[in-house]
């Protein structure tokens, strides 16, 4: 219960004031005078004053309120290695059990820094800020962080934390733990496909010197580099970019002994693969509608470089024109097909036929080059199946049907079984009603001894559009000339660009289309485990986690030939997948994690900002167990910590209850105050 004395002027500030210093002239002159009863009147006119002044007695009941102490417990998950865990929970009873015992303490425990798959590194201060942010901030006695030191938003300084308390820091974990990482000091984030990229790294060794080890390089899970590094030592690695994308390269060093984690041993880092240009070859063998098809759909891409030409005037057309006349410009074939053919990703022929301007020989180099990873279209009209057929030449080992003859009638092209689950035509717009929501084609180029299912049908069921692998590379024929009505409109069209842009990028190599390919896919705190393939079911996949956890998947069909998955995306790091045959990676969040990046547990990084608070750092564990220092309530101390004890700021809040007031001047004691004041006052003057 506190007394005090308040005052509510009965008139305003500037009167009150006014009047007492007339009374102050006036007690000056009084006394100065030495006039009798000085006193007597002064006091009389300071009641008057003090009368105006409206003084009245206070009582205010107060309820006293307790201080809050928080405690921050580290769920990261740096704090799975060793016996950290049981560490943590233990020193946690016990400091909880200790601060209960002190009066008038609120205590308050929060868990903070587990693994989101979205926060890097561990971040306790967030968790502490959300904690007090209820409390006023002369309610709060401290903080308590149970963790390995490697604490990732501690504030600049002791001011940023919002409050004026101790801030303690127990620390799990043992002294001079052994820990080797690989740290990468420079790395590209972008490469250009086909060109080399450079990374340099080095092995970091703590807790040991003179250590060497084996340290591996990956592309993708292909080993491509093996070298040995001593402690500290920086090296690199020169990686080709083989494709676009996301080219994951992992750098993992041997393990060494009685080292407490594995974990970090790998670094890895993603370089995103672009193509510089994709340089295409297209080789049309007389004007026809289509060929404008082709070359708007080419040209209209930024990242092609095409290459066009068109036989006008084959060799047997001799008008006697002289040569030096002509405006039309040689077929450059030695320096294109000999010299050069490697050059390109990919050769189109558009209704060529053999009329004497390519050598039989350079139709070998054309399979050779295929073969090596080239990439062949061929879109055929009545030229396919004539006797000038580019199929009568050495192609044919590559080409995967042989021409028989000539359908001329109005069809539907539709999907095959195969078309429906092959990325290239899957999903096509148009296709799922039928007929299909496009217009007809008029003709077919009838085929036998197709050697891969169509991916679609024209007429008669025969195939329409085929595609297929010969050694390393990859060929595409498409048995009709009359894809150039889908782009008129003809009938409504049809999806001619969509279809002609994934025919060309899958004959390219582009990883999206593959038929049979495993995929990891981010999307939130959600991991997809994504399986394309030609067949009627997949195997299980199993996950790897970045801590090394494995988890087995079944995947369902979400759609023809796409087979499905999901698992929390919980861990920041590169997860791995895999059913035996294929493999993917993927990187959840930064390449390198904080939490992984330094391990080893530290007094140090939490020392400067406890010092600042009045706080300590201390190790919970000593070769007995669990020690803890005595926790003790301090009142008034700028330091709150000794040898053997830490101490909590006990705070004096309290909220009011309730609070009584007595005018002093009001009623008969008011009125016996100034009555007494002026009788005093006449009394001397009668003297």
């Amino acid at each position: 219960m506190n007394y005090g004395i308040a005052f509510t002027p009965l008139v305003p500030s500037l009167v009150l004031w006014i009047a007492i210093g007339a009374i102050v002239v006036v007690a000056t002159v009084l006394l100065l005078a030495r006039a009798r009863g000085a006193a007597v009147r002064v006091a009389a006119l300071a009641l008057i004053v003090l009368a105006l002044a409206n003084p009245s007695f206070t009582r205010e009941d107060r309820q006293p309120l307790s201080s809050v102490a928080v405690v921050v417990v580290d769920k990261s998950p740096s704090q799975n290695f060793g016996d950290r865990n049981k560490q943590t929970e233990e020193a946690r009873t016990q400091l909880v059990e200790s601060l209960k015992k002190i009066k008038g303490l609120e205590v308050r425990v929060v868990e903070a820094g587990q693994a989101d798959g979205e926060t890097d590194g561990t971040h306790l201060f967030g968790a502490l800020s959300s904690a007090l942010s209820d409390v006023p901030v002369d309610r709060v006695a401290g903080a308590f962080l149970i963790t390995d030191g490697r604490v990732h938003d501690i504030p600049a300084n002791a001011n940023a934390l919002g409050f004026h308390a101790p801030v303690h820091a127990l620390i799990t974990g043992v002294k001079n733990e052994r820990d080797r990482r690989i740290a990468i000091t420079a790395a590209p984030r972008f490469g250009i496909v086909g060109q080399p990229q450079t990374i340099t790294f080095r092995l970091d060794d703590q807790g040991v010197t003179g250590e060497s080890a084996k340290v591996t390089v990956r592309r993708d899970g292909e080993t491509i580099s093996e070298q040995t590094l001593s402690s500290g030592q920086t090296s690199s690695v020169d990686v080709d970019i083989k494709h676009e994308g996301p080219n994951i390269v992992e750098i993992e060093a041997s393990p060494l002994k009685d080292e407490l984690t594995r974990v970090n041993n790998r670094a890895v880092v993603s370089i995103d693969g672009v193509r510089d240009k994709l340089r295409v070859l297209l080789v049309s063998g007389e004007p026809n509608p289509g060929e404008r098809t082709w070359r708007n759909l080419l040209k209209s891409d930024p990242s092609v470089d095409l290459v066009h030409f068109t036989i006008l005037r084959p060799p047997e057309k001799q008008d006697g024109t002289p040569i030096n006349e002509l405006s039309l410009i040689a077929f450059p074939t030695r320096e294109l097909f000999q010299q050069k053919i490697n050059q390109f990703q990919l050769i189109i022929f558009d209704r060529y036929a053999r009329q004497g301007v390519l050598p039989i020989a350079y139709f070998e180099n054309i399979a050779r080059y295929v073969r090596a990873g080239g990439a062949v279209l061929v879109a055929a009209g009545p030229d396919y199946a004539s006797n000038t057929s580019i199929w009568r030449t050495p192609l044919d080992s590559v080409l995967p049907a042989e021409p028989v003859g000539v359908t001329e009638k109005p069809f539907y092209a539709r999907l095959s079984e195969a078309g429906k689950r092959h990325p290239v035509t899957r999903g096509l717009e148009g296709s799922q009603s039928d007929p299909p929501h496009w217009s007809r084609f008029f003709r077919t180029i009838d085929t036998r001894n197709a050697t891969t299912p169509p991916l679609m049908t024209g007429a008669d069921n025969e195939p329409l559009l085929l595609l297929s692998h010969y050694g390393e590379g990859r060929v595409a024929l498409l048995l009709t000339d009359h894809i150039w009505l889908w782009a008129r409109g003809y009938e409504g069209g049809g999806p001619h660009i969509e279809l002609l842009r994934r025919m060309s990028h899958w004959l390219m190599k582009q990883p999206d289309l593959d038929e049979e390919a495993l995929r990891l896919k981010v999307d939130g705190h959600t991991l997809e485990v994504i399986r394309q393939t030609m067949g009627d079911s997949v195997s299980p996949v199993t996950v790897t986690s970045p801590s090394g956890a494995t988890k087995q998947l079944t995947l369902s069909q979400s759609e023809p030939g796409q087979w499905r998955a999901t698992i929390p995306a919980n861990e920041l790091g590169l997860w791995q997948a895999t059913d035996g045959k294929l493999k993917a990676l993927t990187n959840v969040g930064p390449t390198n994690p904080k939490e992984f990046s330094q391990v080893t547990s530290t007094t140090e990084t939490l020392k400067p900002l406890a010092q600042a608070t009045g706080g300590d750092v201390k190790r919970v564990a000593d070769g007995s167990g669990i020690q803890l220092p005595g926790i003790v309530g301090v009142h008034s101390s700028g330091v709150f910590h000794g040898d053997g004890w830490m101490g909590v700021r006990l705070r004096d809040a309290s909220v009011v209850k309730g609070v009584g007031v007595l005018p002093m001047f009001a009623g008969l004691i008011g009125l016996l105050l100034l009555l007494g004041a002026f009788a005093a006052t006449w009394l001397r003057e009668g003297r």
